[in-house]
């Protein structure tokens, strides 16, 4: 099981809302685990967008973000037109390799519905291999991404 109040972080907290649409509903008649999923990794380029690492930044740097593995623990349902809060934020960096916790909370009655552990990987687009994060990256996301003035990938 995923630990909901893990220790030190190296990133503040970011928050993505979505409205949960019936397209990602199950033959259950609830968000199926497979969506559910693909907002976890939504968060996670949000809030890589935010503190100035887009698609295109990665691109420049020649490396991206893989999932190399996820863990979630499925707490309670959610439906169609429910509004909900993913918050996310990066435990660590180490290498290659990075985790990132997301809380998954629905905003009508703040009932938490999942939460989830990703380890990811930084992978070379030329050589599919590991490569180490850069040190700016965790500058970049040691800033509160809300703020005006955070800093941003180097041009």
């Amino acid at each position: 099981m995923t630990d909901p109040a893990p220790g030190p972080r190296a990133s503040p907290e970011y928050l993505h809302e979505i409205v949960a649409p019936s397209s990602d509903v199950d033959d259950l008649g609830h968000v199926s685990n497979v969506a559910i999923v693909r907002w976890v990794q939504e968060a996670a380029l949000a809030h890589s967008a935010a503190v100035g690492w887009d698609f295109e930044a990665y691109l420049e740097l020649g490396a991206v973000f893989v999932i190399r593995r996820i863990e979630i623990d499925y707490l309670r349902p959610a439906f169609a037109g429910d509004r909900i809060h993913l918050t996310t934020w990066v435990e660590g960096w180490k290498g290659a390799s990075s985790v990132r916790r997301t809380r998954i909370v629905r905003g009508s009655d703040g009932l938490e519905l999942a939460r989830a552990k990703v380890q990811w990987a930084m992978v070379d687009l030329a050589t599919g291999r590991p490569r180490r994060i850069p040190p700016e990256m965790g500058v970049a996301f040691a800033v509160d991404p809300y703020s005006v003035a955070g800093p941003r990938r180097a041009p």
